[in-house]
């Protein structure tokens, strides 16, 4: 039977425009110009004889006709990714996970060797990066996600909540210590001090947190910042389960009892993909390592 359709790149466009509601942000996307997006977005409008924008000034918003289109092109694409997908996983059966370097190499890192021993079929490729994956245009199945949980297109699980709490190594605590008020840190070198988790600190125990408070060493990853503070150069804003063999052997030190909390951790994937045969193997077993850490 014959289908009676616009070009499948200008239908991609259209898909792209609408998603972002933005012609340059779309372009940006598909590695083309504005002008070409115009073009490809005119040619399906001139076919069904109706605007699918309406454009005022540089914004855009979408048509009555855009928006009934709109969901089911989506949809549409969201099949046809999963219908690849399903070759890819049969020819190609690599589980790639994006995470930001804290929990790569703090927790999950130490843990993959597991999966990979209960699912040698999968080979595992793990991405420790601060940028937020687009599940779109990046390669990955999966990623670890800071945050509330609601990313639009994207199913998610959560995992445990992102606790935090100054430490220290114990030589730093012994020539600058001892800390009886939580205010007391004020005055010491404090990494990355002006991180919104230590704000969020400060203000759950009713501390007063300057805005000038920029006495700090700055460094890009709480990797880092760990082992700075091991090394006994200040301060460090830690999660405790991802440093529990420094903490256990006193390597690192937490300075107060109380630990914050602000959002949590959670696995994510496009709601398309969450089913499918790697990310549901991958998402049962890590379900199961944090039910077995937290029992």
């Amino acid at each position: 039977m014959a289908r009676f359709l616009p070009p499948l790149s200008a239908v991609r466009v259209f898909e792209a425009a609408a998603r972002h509601l933005n012609f340059t942000r779309a372009a940006e996307e598909l590695a083309m110009t504005q002008a070409a997006v115009s073009y490809q977005i005119r040619m399906i409008e001139d076919r069904l004889g109706a605007p699918l924008f309406i454009r005022s000034g540089r914004r855009v918003s979408l048509s009555p006709a855009g928006q009934r289109l709109a969901p089911q092109i989506s949809a549409a694409f969201d099949m046809l990714d999963e219908a690849f997908a399903k070759v890819r996983e049969v020819e190609n059966g690599v589980l790639t996970i994006s995470a930001a370097p804290g929990i790569a190499a703090g927790w999950l890192g130490p843990r993959l060797a597991r999966f990979q021993l209960a699912r040698p079929d999968f080979a595992i490729r793990l991405l420790a990066t601060h940028e937020l994956a687009d599940f779109s245009r990046d390669e990955v199945d999966v990623a670890i996600r800071l945050g509330m949980g609601e990313w639009p297109g994207v199913r998610a699980v959560e995992m445990f909540p992102a606790e935090f709490t100054p430490m220290c190594s114990a030589s730093f605590l012994e020539r600058e210590g001892p800390f009886d008020d939580p205010a007391q840190l004020l005055a010491v070198l404090r990494l990355n001090s002006d991180d919104i988790w230590w704000r969020a600190w400060f203000t759950q125990l009713d501390v007063d947190f300057p805005a000038d408070a920029r006495r700090s060493l700055h460094v890009d990853s709480q990797v880092i910042e760990g082992m700075a503070a091991i090394a006994g150069e200040g301060v460090a804003m830690l999660t405790p389960r991802f440093w529990p063999f420094e903490i256990a052997t006193g390597r690192l030190v937490q300075i107060f009892p109380h630990v914050g909390r602000r959002g949590s951790f959670w696995l994510a994937c496009p709601e398309h993909r969450f089913n499918s045969a790697k990310v549901k193997a991958f998402r049962e077993w890590l379900m199961a390592e944090v039910a077995a850490e937290t029992a």
